[in-house]
């Protein structure tokens, strides 16, 4: 059987592997396709690709699917949307996304120039030393603290610098639901919820949301995923059911800094089958 990884991260947002690198190693196991979805950018897709076709030639069959993780604001939630299957070159689509990227460099001026007045040595040129062309996340201020030894862990520059409710954290200016699933339609992608049991709401609030983005345009909802334990899959598999909604799958793979996260198998026992793809194709 062919098995995908609809969720996946290069270092063109916060994962560490470059694009080319992830067709190497979806190639190495194996993979059928993977789906680049990295935080409201599309940089890394154009390599990727371009990485498969080389592979292609030598007879090693690897789709990359052009994709993207939109974060929007739900009543004070931070949720994100998966857009698959996009026109990754679609103008109004990336001119939206150079706003979007505006909105999240002022953010990030902020953060750096809070952490700074604490006594913190850091500002974004020396935030973008190792990575500078990614679109900047709290992934890289806390990779920059912890290699500056400022913390020991991803989880303690979290913990003490980097949460929404401490003192240096800037609130960003999210997108709409709305909003960000029509750009995901306008450049003929499938709007999909991201790991819906992530953001803590209780059964309520989520059968809530998703009623909510259903009626505002949302496709699909990612029912398999390397995070899911327990009877969490078959959860996700009821509401998408109930609001007839596509399902889909990801590992959320982001490399190094998240390495109990493999590519395509999340923590070893993820399986998401082709035949999930090809409901997204035919649904276009």
């Amino acid at each position: 059987m062919k098995y995908i990884d609809l969720h996946v991260h290069s270092n063109a947002s916060d994962g560490t592997d470059t694009p080319a690198e992830l067709v190497k190693k979806a190639v190495s196991i194996d993979l059928s396709v993977f789906a680049l979805t990295d935080h409201d950018t599309v940089a890394g897709i154009r390599e990727a690709m371009d990485a498969a076709k080389v592979y292609k030639k030598q007879g090693k069959m690897i789709h990359v699917i052009p994709g993207i993780e939109l974060s929007v604001a739900y009543k004070g939630t931070d949720i994100h949307i998966l857009g698959l299957c996009i026109d990754y070159r679609n103008e109004a689509f990336c001119n939206a996304l150079n706003k979007v990227k505006e909105e999240r460099d002022r953010r990030n001026e902020k953060m750096a120039e809070n952490l700074a007045k604490a006594g913190i040595d850091i500002s974004i040129d020396k935030l973008r030393e190792e990575d500078k062309d990614a679109v900047l996340t709290r992934a890289h201020f806390a990779k920059y603290l912890v290699k500056t030894g400022i913390v020991e862990t991803n989880q303690e520059a979290f913990s003490k610098f980097l949460s929404s409710d401490g003192p240096y954290y800037v609130p960003r200016e999210y997108l709409s639901p709305k909003k960000g699933m029509d750009l995901i339609k306008m450049a003929g992608g499938v709007p999909v919820l991201a790991h819906p049991l992530l953001y803590k709401l209780s059964d309520a609030r989520l059968d809530e949301l998703i009623k909510d983005l259903k009626e505002d345009g949302l496709v699909g909802i990612e029912t398999f995923y390397s995070m899911n334990t327990g009877f969490d899959e078959a959860y996700v598999k009821k509401l998408a059911n109930k609001y007839d909604l596509l399902m889909t799958g990801g590992s959320d793979y982001h490399g190094t800094v998240k390495p109990l996260i493999k590519l395509g198998v999340g923590k070893g026992n993820l399986k998401i089958p082709y035949s999930l793809l090809e409901k997204l194709e035919n649904y276009q």
